[in-house]
């Protein structure tokens, strides 16, 4: 089986390379040159474990190519993903130009029956617009050559992509054809091969699915963060909240950690396009535009707490940062509440040292060189008068205390994720505060 994917950021590299460990083969496509030369020589532009040895092994095994031309493989492949970029617009809708011209691009030139399947998120009716634009194409040609078009929305969580697309816990797929559904079902095969978890539904349905279940773990985050600020307040302890509310099994424990704040590339950028569709179709997203407010507030809820402690006389103190990405094992850095911090430290007169493992070139492209890079957890908090716990690295979660004390110039700590004990914390000398 032979099939195309269009854009190879991390979606569509991340589909293309677990395909070809199915043995299936698979084209990636993407316009940037200096990109598909890196990665036919296995150098992939993206953090996540596990995925550049996959990229190599099925380069290596002829199985996964790569090429600028979606034109000259369209007479080869039975389908075609799209899974190009959706940036927000200005007003916070998605952008579908690049998905637009996907369609035109695969109307003009198919010239037997083939599947065209949307991987990227999109607004609920973009399969409409893009069947639309295919017809037009083909019109246009004076050619009647038959197509479908399918809803295939991702569900990869970064720092897990690999793991999600081989044993996913569902495949969500939204088509109107009996001939694209057997198709679909026929990719995904050798990955339910330990349970069939396929959803089959129509388009439209698809494409909420992927905005409702973003929403949905979006608004888990933000309501404990709004608990986590009440707990403070009254005095009770969030930890114990969190697992009494979460021993619910209507309720569960996912997602109930209070931190500093979501960030990253999905839940951000999806409640912004699942609330400007609700107005473009006169409804309004209430609860949605309240989990967006109290989550750009949780982003400094750290330099709230830092300005306390130290009176708001903070000009010309140094701080140091651990943690820049917005998760562990991803490099990704966007909308990472690490961004809002740096950014009011630096209005604040402070000087920042930061240190991530992964993401300390990500965070240069953003902030360049107002801050201090440094190279390992421990130079970063030298002569520090605080430190920020911003994301939970594995490497920060059991640090020396007595280098902390003998680095810092004073003994404070502000866990942003909640992965310390106070008590131990406190028995060292140290300053603690967490959220909540």
């Amino acid at each position: 089986m032979n099939i195309a994917i269009v854009g190879t950021g991390y979606v569509g590299l991340v589909t293309g390379a677990c395909f070809a460990e199915m043995g299936i083969d698979v084209t990636c496509i993407d316009i940037n040159i200096d990109k598909i030369k890196q990665l036919e020589q296995g150098i992939i532009p993206i953090y996540e474990p596990g995925l550049e040895d996959m990229v190599r092994r099925n380069v290596d095994a002829g199985r996964l190519h790569f090429d600028t031309d979606l034109k000259a493989h369209l007479d080869k492949v039975e389908v075609v993903f799209s899974a190009v970029g959706t940036p927000p617009d200005a007003e916070g809708a998605a952008d579908l130009s690049q998905v637009m011209e996907v369609a035109r691009t695969f109307g003009r030139n198919i010239k037997r029956y083939t599947l065209m399947v949307t991987k990227s998120t999109v607004p609920v009716g973009t399969a409409h617009k893009v069947r639309e634009t295919i017809c037009e194409e083909l019109r246009k040609r004076g050619e009647d050559i038959p197509f479908d078009v399918a809803s295939n929305p991702e569900f990869l969580k970064e720092g897990a992509a690999v793991k999600d697309f081989m044993t996913p816990d569902r495949v969500v797929v939204g088509a109107d054809s009996d001939r694209a559904r057997k198709i679909m079902a026929r990719l995904y095969k050798p990955f339910m091969l330990s349970g069939e978890r396929m959803i089959f539904t129509d388009i439209a349905s698809a494409e909420m699915i992927k905005y409702a279940a973003n929403s949905m773990l979006a608004t888990r985050i933000s309501f404990m963060n709004d608990i986590v600020n009440l707990c403070e307040k009254v005095g009770a302890d969030v930890n114990m909240v969190r697992k009494g509310i979460g021993a619910d099994t209507r309720i569960g424990r996912k997602f109930l950690y209070p931190g500093c704040g979501f960030g990253g590339s999905c839940f951000p950028k999806d409640l912004r396009a699942l609330i400007k569709t609700a107005e473009q179709h006169g409804c309004r997203m209430r609860v949605l535009e309240a989990v967006q407010q109290v989550n750009e507030e949780q982003k400094g809820i750290l330099f709230e707490k830092l300005a306390r402690h130290y009176n708001g006389n903070l000009e010309g103190r140094t701080v140091s940062l651990w943690g820049l990405a917005f998760k562990p094992e991803t490099d990704d850095v966007r909308e990472a509440p690490s961004l809002v911090l740096i950014e009011k430290l630096l209005n604040a007169g402070c000087k920042i040292k930061v240190y991530d493992p992964i993401a300390m070139e990500s965070c240069r492209s953003v902030v360049g060189d107002r801050v201090t890079y440094c190279r390992d957890m421990y130079e970063a908090t030298i002569d520090s008068e605080a430190l920020m716990l911003i994301t939970e690295w594995k490497e920060f979660r059991v640090p020396s205390l007595d280098v902390l004390k003998a680095t810092m110039l004073t003994p404070l700590i502000l866990d942003g994720r909640n992965i310390y004990d106070r008590e131990e914390m406190e028995e060292h000398g140290f300053t603690y505060y967490k959220i909540g």
